[in-house]
This record gives C-alpha cells, structure tokens and sequence, in this order.
C-alpha cells in the first residue's frame, strides 16, 4: 500500500491511519489493530535488524512500552524496503486478483535482498517452529554472490 501511495523514503511522511486503510480497503480486510500492529513492528529499530518502515513519533520501547495510537504516528517506506520491492512494476512475477477482485497483487514478492536471511524470523505452528536470527546485509550478499560464482 505504501509504494502504490508513493510513500517512499525521500518523500514526506504520511499518517498511519492513511497507510492502514489503504491496507485494509484494498488488501486486508482482517483488522486495523493488526495491522497497524505490523507496521509499528516495522519500524522499532530494536524489532527488525534492518526496519522496512521510517516512522516518525512514538513507536514503543524495548522496555515494553506501547506505540502511540495510529492517529499520531507517520510513517513512510524505509530506503531498504523501496529496494525489496524494485522492478516490481516490470511484471517480473504474476499478478492476482485481491479478496474482492478490484486491485491487483503480486503472486509472491520478488526480492534483490534476502530479507528472511537479514532480519531473520521466529515463530510457531502446530507441530513447528521456526528460529532464524538475523544477519549482516554486506556478509548475507557476499555469501549470495560466492554461491553463485561457485562452480561445484
């Protein structure tokens, strides 16, 4: 929602109130709380080790403080996540309908940079869990480019 709004890292900040019902009107109709929820995740530096969101005002502590209502927060795509969805709009992957069928959405993201590998993950499933701890941008890229210059 934030890069069909233009909401890039050189350009002004918008209200997260603007960006969520954006989400939930064309994207996800799940919820304001859970995805305002995401998007503060996003941009707490001590959440993500690369954030994909620039916010500007009250986004929590560590300590466990809450962020500010949606209403007082403005945010708008960090430098990186302009990149993880570059060329997106040369139909490098398929488009598919939305829930309702009145915008299109990309299949699946295609990335340059590895963004599970560098911002890692954790969670669990029935039966599953998942622990990835997160890696530096440069050593993950390097790593990329060794194994693809590796001919065994």
């Amino acid at each position: 929602a934030m890069n069909v709004l233009g909401n890039d890292w050189n350009k002004a900040y918008k209200k997260s109130a603007r960006v969520v019902g954006d989400v939930i009107g064309k994207y996800h109709p799940h919820g304001d709380l859970a995805v305002y929820n995401t998007i503060v995740r996003m941009a707490q530096p001590f959440s993500l080790r690369y954030m994909l969101v620039d916010g500007q005002g009250n986004f929590g502590s560590i300590d466990g403080d809450s962020a500010a209502a949606m209403r007082y927060t403005e945010i708008r795509l960090a430098k990186i996540a302009h990149e993880l969805m570059a060329d997106l709009e040369k139909e490098t992957v398929d488009f598919v309908d939305n829930y309702d069928g009145t915008e299109k959405i990309p299949d699946v993201m295609p990335t340059k940079i590895p963004n599970l590998l560098v911002n890692g993950s954790s969670g669990i499933a029935v039966g599953m869990a998942t622990n990835i701890p997160p890696h530096n941008l440069t050593e993950v890229i390097n790593g990329c480019l060794a194994y693809i210059d590796d001919e065994d």
